[in-house]
């Protein structure tokens, strides 16, 4: 990314947080909103996905390193 800055929501930081403290893991989006919120939030898996979806989105060509892992849910690359 040549060092310039990309702004992202709360979530979509957590999100990519949590994607790369463990690459090559597959989290479901079960996991991924277990982790990046607590219990009494409640957010859908189709709304994660559209979290997902925006953060490829801006990380520009580096959103190819978030992968769809097809049946579970994400991974980066590991």
């Amino acid at each position: 990314m040549g060092g310039e800055t990309i702004p992202l929501t709360v979530t979509e930081f957590s999100i990519l947080e949590l994607l790369v403290r463990r690459p090559g893991w597959a989290f479901n989006l079960q996991e991924i909103i277990d982790g990046i919120r607590d219990y009494n939030y409640v957010i859908t898996p189709h709304a994660m996905d559209v979290q997902v979806f925006g953060l490829r989105k801006k990380l520009g060509k580096a959103g190819r390193h978030i992968k769809t892992v097809r049946g579970i849910g994400y991974k980066t690359k590991g």
